[in-house]
């Protein structure tokens, strides 16, 4: 079944001036373009339409476009892939045009503009709105998102379908009832308007815009480090970005909020989405990002690094106060401590991901590990099938395991308090659920993440799966 996505907001006319530089202009000392190639290609909220492009999802562009010969350009351009609503446009195409040589950049230029719509036909629009299953909007503070008629009509799409907002610093802030604003760190930094936003971390920025704005949801955008992902009742959720050696991170952001519509039109709910769009958004990068896309060549998968390295010092097994030795070390090379926890009897690829998304939120993990009575009471008779000791002794191998304490509870909150960890990190589907450790990790001015979820994962589906059948005595 075929879905629809309208993408409303501002475009430009992105253009490449591609050339070799091998001389220095003997009457003054800057660099010599010799120009071979010019490329052209929309951009702003007309890459963003183009990336929502599928062939199960219909596109409609909602956005100014100028009556000049590069808005002609950039319209033609643009409907070799999907349908658009040109609102009348305010001033000359807005166009950036970039100056590279050897892949680099040497100069942009930026022309044209404002790119205000003007009188736009409201009705046309909400006809346009109303055949959507998801409304992008796509912000690139040419005004928009500003304009009282456009921001009704979005209102009322935010009342009965999901409306995804991509902010921009000179943009408007999201109507009321918004699914999702997706803001950079950068953005997100600017947007709270509290003192010390700087310092604040980004899931919490998250929690406080989602606060301000009274969206469903807020996901901050935090480059390599990945996403955090603030929803009503729940903890905020941290996906980790795959870790990659080289790429380009123009369009990355028209790359994640594209994939994020495209997975919730297909019915992905929206943790699920933010995953998928990490995901695609690092690929993005690293095959080249918006100048790879425009040459069409973004065909390669991500260069994974292997992670962290090994060369961290971590405290030593049976050395009275190394934890707290090494904790205290990190924290004085303005490090934060990450604690996670489990039984981790049988381990396996959810536990995997679960803890390497827990060192990427900090500097440090310690792993708070069920001892074996303790797991006994919580899961049965028969478990734990590894002893705590061997347990142990596999996750210290880990890479991303730090460090490893044992503990006889029936939940980690008498070890979370001699710990004080900075962040407490639960891998799971705790999705509108609260942690019962929460109040406590917050006392002492710690922060909760949740961690992306690995369905049909876990030790006792394994165990279950790996049961020989008994056969029926005769």
């Amino acid at each position: 079944m075929t879905r629809r996505i309208v993408v409303i907001g501002d475009v430009v006319l992105d253009r490449d001036l591609l050339g070799r530089t091998e001389r220095i202009a003997p009457d003054a000392p800057v660099p010599v373009l010799d120009v071979e190639q010019l490329r052209e290609s929309p951009g702003g909220a007309g890459l963003t339409a183009l990336l929502c492009a599928a062939a199960d999802v219909d596109v409609v562009l909602v956005a100014p476009i100028g009556t000049d010969p590069a808005g002609a350009r950039l319209k033609a351009q643009l409907q070799t892939r999907i349908d658009v609503l040109p609102l009348p446009h305010d001033g000359a195409t807005r166009s950036k045009t970039r100056i590279r040589s050897s892949g680099q950049s040497l100069l942009r230029l930026d022309e044209g503009g404002p790119g205000t719509p003007i009188e736009p036909p409201l009705e046309q629009v909400r006809q346009a709105l109303a055949a959507a299953d998801v409304v992008l909007v796509s912000d690139y503070g040419a005004g928009t998102t500003s304009d009282p008629g456009l921001r009704a009509l979005l209102t009322e799409s935010a009342a009965a379908i999901p409306v995804i907002w991509d902010p921009h610093p000179r943009g408007a802030a999201p109507v009321a009832g918004t699914t999702l604003v997706t803001p950079n760190l950068a953005e997100a930094r600017a947007r709270t308007g509290r003192s010390g936003a700087r310092a604040r971390p980004p899931d919490v920025l998250a929690l406080d815009l989602q606060e301000l704005w009274g969206s469903r949801a807020v996901c901050v955008t935090a480059g390599s480090a990945g996403a955090y992902l603030a929803m009503s009742g729940s903890e905020a959720l941290y996906v980790p970005a795959p870790l990659i050696s080289t790429g380009d991170p123009c369009g990355a952001g028209d790359r994640f909020v594209a994939s994020v519509a495209q997975a919730l039109v297909r019915g992905s709910v929206l943790s699920e989405a933010v995953v998928t769009a990490v995901a695609q958004a690092s690929t993005w990068v690293a095959n080249g990002g918006a100048g790879a896309y425009r040459d069409r060549k973004s065909d390669r998968g991500p260069v994974v690094s292997a992670g962290p390295g090994p060369d961290r010092a971590s405290p030593k097994d049976g050395e009275s106060g190394a934890l707290e030795r090494f904790m205290a070390g990190v924290r004085a090379r303005g490090g934060q401590v990450v604690a996670t926890g489990g039984c981790f009897d049988i381990l396996h690829v959810g536990h995997i991901a679960c803890l390497e998304a827990a060192r990427r939120a900090g500097d440090a993990l310690i792993v708070l590990l069920n001892s074996d009575e303790s797991v006994s009471r919580l899961k049965g008779a028969g478990r734990p099938v590894v002893p705590a000791a061997e347990r142990a002794r596999v996750l210290r191998a880990l890479q991303s395991v730090d460090a490893v304490v044992i503990f006889d509870e029936d939940d980690p909150r008498a070890m979370l308090a001699r710990l004080r960890p900075d962040v407490w990190a639960k891998g799971g589907d705790y999705g509108g659920t609260k942690l019962p450790e929460a109040d406590l990790v917050r006392s002492w001015g710690g922060r909760v993440l949740l961690l992306p979820y690995v369905d049909g994962r876990s030790s006792t589906s394994i165990l279950e799966r790996s049961r020989i059948p008994t056969p029926r005595s005769l």
